[in-house]
């Protein structure tokens, strides 16, 4: 079931490839029912019991709609949901050599972050309903921002998202403007009931990435008391406006790119495509049709650029994407086509690998796109996999896998930007 699911959600995005726009917020949709989400169990604690004096004043008195509590999130602290699972990974490297990384959260995390999914529902709808979906929504979060617990108390709101059968012809401009209204619920919500005064990481992913786009650009950027809590925004898989040689400018007034490890209050925004198979006329991802302005490329393992190795996490069974969904797990009967390492020189048990000598990312440009270029260095000689598999077509390029490539140097640089902004 999930396979077919997949593979029609394939054809959508690659019916989609044909249109303009990008995926990262461009969406539309009509409204759905607002069913309630059953994704996590309220727990004992007072983590974010209520708001106090360091709440901001905008925010103090602000209502909820339907994010109060914990229902209607899929990461919450005060709930045990999927960012509670199992997140251990197995470090392989060209020689077959692995080495288990034991994941944690931590408890006392000093600052918080707050994730908005991508277009990922399978619902029929053009809008999604607020029930979601361990192996849709769920399956993306594993991958895209629960490791990030370790850093972060992780806050990731369901939403009414512009589905992927929406995206592909039956939205309409009123089901844009309805995923972002419960964005801007979720994250006012989370501001009265839960900040208190914390530094704040937003990362998104694709619709996810342009929704927050769009909520930085109202409700952060020009307010200078939620400006000083942003620590930094990952913006993976859409288009941030910035004027040509600029670091601050276009989508943003004030806000800044990252561009040193300690840079805090600025963004991190990239797409993917193989060093094998550049943007061609007509690519999706790394532009924007503004005179004077260019597609931001931060790459998140080396902001001040240049070519470098990437700590990449993903799922054990190789080929697995965020369309795959389903259980993140090695394969029961792992074999060259689906592991990532000879089963006959090691055998995962982990859900997750770390690959950090298989790939490098570097951002680049062409007269109109601006991307993260991806190398793979497979090496037939040795035990390790010689691909990463995610390709959709030239137009998407690697969007699939956009996080899961640098997930590892976002978790580093999230700990490193909350000592710089704490201290």
């Amino acid at each position: 079931m999930r396979q077919e699911l997949a593979r029609t959600a394939t054809a959508l995005l690659l019916v989609m490839a044909g249109c303009s726009g990008d995926d990262g917020g461009s969406g539309e949709g009509a409204a759905q029912t607002d069913a309630p989400a059953s994704t996590t169990e309220s727990v004992t604690g007072t983590s974010v019991a209520s708001a106090d004096a360091d709440t901001l004043e905008r925010y103090a008195d602000y209502d909820a709609e339907q994010y109060d509590g914990t229902d209607n999130w899929l990461c919450h602290p005060d709930a045990e949901d999927l960012c509670d699972s199992d997140l251990d990974a197995t470090e392989i490297v060209s020689d077959g050599a692995t080495r288990r990384l034991s994941w944690s959260a931590d408890e006392d995390a000093p600052i918080d972050c707050f994730y908005v999914y991508p277009t990922i529902s399978g619902d029929s709808s053009p809008n999604s309903d607020l029930d979601a979906s361990p192996d849709e929504e769920g399956y993306a979060a594993r991958n895209q921002v629960a490791r990030l617990g370790s850093e972060c108390r992780v806050f990731a709101p369901v939403y009414r998202q512009v589905t992927l059968a929406g995206l592909a012809g039956t939205a309409t401009p009123e089901g844009r403007d309805l995923a972002y209204d419960d964005v801007l619920d979720a994250w006012k919500s989370y501001m009265a009931q839960a900040n208190q005064g914390r530094g704040v990481v937003l990362i998104g992913h694709s619709q996810g990435a342009g929704l927050l786009r769009r909520l930085i650009a109202e409700e952060i950027d020009p307010n200078d008391d939620v400006r000083a809590l942003l620590v930094s925004a990952f913006l993976a898989g859409t288009s941030v406006a910035v004027p040509e040689a600029e670091d601050v400018g276009g989508d943003f007034r004030e806000i800044p790119l990252c561009r040193t490890p300690d840079d805090t209050g600025c963004v991190v925004s990239w797409s993917t495509y193989r060093s094998t198979s550049p943007p061609p006329e007509g690519a999706i991802f790394g532009r924007t049709n503004e005179p004077g302005m260019r597609a931001a490329c931060v790459n998140p393992a080396d902001l001040s650029g240049g070519s470098t190795e990437l700590t990449g996490f993903f799922p054990a069974t190789r080929g697995g994407t965020i369309l795959a969904g389903g259980e993140v797990g090695a394969p029961e009967n792992p074999t060259v086509d689906n592991a990532w390492v000879d089963p006959e020189v090691a055998v995962i048990e982990t859900p997750f690998v770390s690959l950090p000598t298989l790939t490098t990312g570097e951002c680049t440009s062409n007269d109109q796109v601006d991307w993260l270029e991806i190398t793979v260095n497979g090496d037939p000689e040795d035990p390790l996999a010689d691909d990463i598999g995610g390709d959709l077509s030239p137009e998407w390029g690697l969007h699939l896998l956009d996080v899961n490539l640098v997930m590892g140097d976002i978790e580093g640089l999230v700990g490193t930007q909350a000592e710089s902004y704490g201290g």
